[in-house]
C-alpha cells in the first residue's frame, strides 16, 4: 500500500475516535447541566479541557465562591469544543478531518463506508451551537455517537480486509489508547473522590453496566481504574485496545524497514504486556498511566516512521 493511502487512512481512523470521545464526554457533561451542582459541572469541563490538553475561552475554570454564570459559560465551552473552526480538537473539526481523509481515500474504502460518513458530515455542517442548545444538546452528541458507530458498523460489513483496514483499525486504537489515558489522568489530576464524578467517567467509557455487575452500585475509585485499563472484556478498555493494536501489527505487512517494523511490534507488545502483567501490582497508578501515556505517543511516532514518513529508497 502506497504511505499517502496508508496515512489518510490512518488518521481517519484517529480522528473519527476522537470525535466520538468528545461527543461522549460532551454528552454527559450537558446532561448535568439540568439538575447537577455547581461544582461538578465545572470538574467536567476541566476535565474535557485538561484531558485534550487546551485552554478554555478565558484561559480558567476554576470556580467563584458566587458564580452566577454557570450556564452562559457552558455555552460557549460547549461551542469551543463543538463547531468551533479554528479548535482543530473541535467535533466539527475532527469530522471534516476524518471526512476529508476519506474523500482522498475513497479508493481505498467502501462507496457505502463513504456514503455514511458523508452523510453525518452534511448533517454536521448544516448546525450551530444556537441550533442544539436551544432542543437537547445532549441528543445531537449521543447522534454523532451513533454517526460514528454506525460508520464502523458499515466499515466492518463492508470493508476489505487488506492493510487499508488494518491501518484504519490502528488509527482508531491508537487514538484510544492517548485518549483513555488522558482522560484517567485528568480524573486522578483533578483529586475527586465524589461517586458522582467516577460515575460519570463510567458512564463516558460506556462502562457503568459492566461496573454494577461486576462491583454493585458502590464507586471505588481504585475499583473504576482496574476494569478502565485491565478488564479484558470491556470493549474500551485500555488493555483490550492495546491487545488489538498487537494484533493488527502481527497482520500488517512489513514497511520498509524490517528493523523498524520489528520496532514497531516490540514496543506495541510491550505496552501490551505492561497492562496484563505490571498494572496489578502497582500502587501508583498515576505515574503507571503516564508511562503507558508516553509509550502510546512513542508507539504513534514509530507507526509514522515506519510507514508513512520513510526515506524512499533509490
Amino acid at each position: 500500500m502506497l504511505s499517502r493511502s496508508a496515512q489518510g487512512i490512518y488518521w481517519m481512523g484517529r480522528y473519527l475516535e476522537r470525535a466520538q470521545r468528545l461527543s461522549r464526554l460532551l454528552a454527559v457533561e450537558t446532561e448535568a447541566l439540568v439538575d447537577r451542582p455547581v461544582e461538578e459541572i465545572y470538574f467536567g469541563w476541566r476535565r474535557i479541557y485538561t484531558s485534550m490538553s487546551l485552554q478554555p475561552p478565558g484561559g480558567s475554570l476554576e470556580l467563584d465562591e458566587d458564580d452566577d454564570f454557570t450556564l452562559a459559560d457552558s455555552y460557549t465551552l460547549a461551542d469551543d469544543l463543538t463547531f468551533e473552526p479554528s479548535n482543530f480538537g473541535s467535533v466539527w473539526s475532527c469530522f471534516a478531518l476524518g471526512r476529508e481523509n476519506a474523500r482522498q481515500m475513497r479508493h481505498c474504502i467502501s462507496a457505502e463506508m463513504w456514503t455514511s460518513l458523508n452523510l453525518a458530515y452534511l448533517r454536521i455542517q448544516r448546525l450551530g451551537m444556537a441550533d442544539i442548545w436551544a432542543a437537547s444538546p445532549e441528543s445531537f452528541y449521543a447522534s454523532v455517537v451513533t454517526d460514528i458507530n454506525t460508520f464502523s458498523g458499515v466499515a466492518a460489513a463492508t470493508m476489505y480486509r487488506d492493510d487499508g483496514w488494518r491501518f484504519m483499525q490502528l488509527g482508531h486504537l491508537i487514538e484510544r489508547a492517548q485518549l483513555s489515558t488522558a482522560l484517567l489522568l485528568a480524573q486522578i489530576d483533578d483529586g475527586t473522590t465524589l461517586d458522582e464524578d467516577w460515575t460519570s467517567l463510567l458512564r463516558v467509557c460506556n462502562a457503568l453496566e459492566a461496573y454494577n455487575r461486576r462491583h454493585g452500585v458502590e464507586v471505588h475509585p481504585e475499583r473504576v481504574l482496574d476494569l478502565l485499563v485491565a478488564d479484558p472484556m470491556l470493549p474500551n478498555s485500555l488493555r483490550r485496545s492495546l491487545d488489538a493494536a498487537v494484533s493488527e501489527l502481527a497482520e500488517l505487512s512489513s514497511g520498509p524497514d524490517a528493523d523498524s517494523t520489528a520496532a514497531v511490534r516490540r514496543l506495541a507488545g510491550r505496552l501490551s504486556a505492561f497492562v496484563h502483567s505490571e498494572w496489578p501490582d502497582r500502587e501508583d497508578h498515576e505515574e503507571s498511566l503516564r508511562q503507558v501515556s508516553d509509550y502510546s505517543r512513542e508507539l504513534h511516532n514509530l507507526v509514522s516512521a515506519t510507514y508513512f514518513d520513510y526515506d524512499a529508497v533509490i
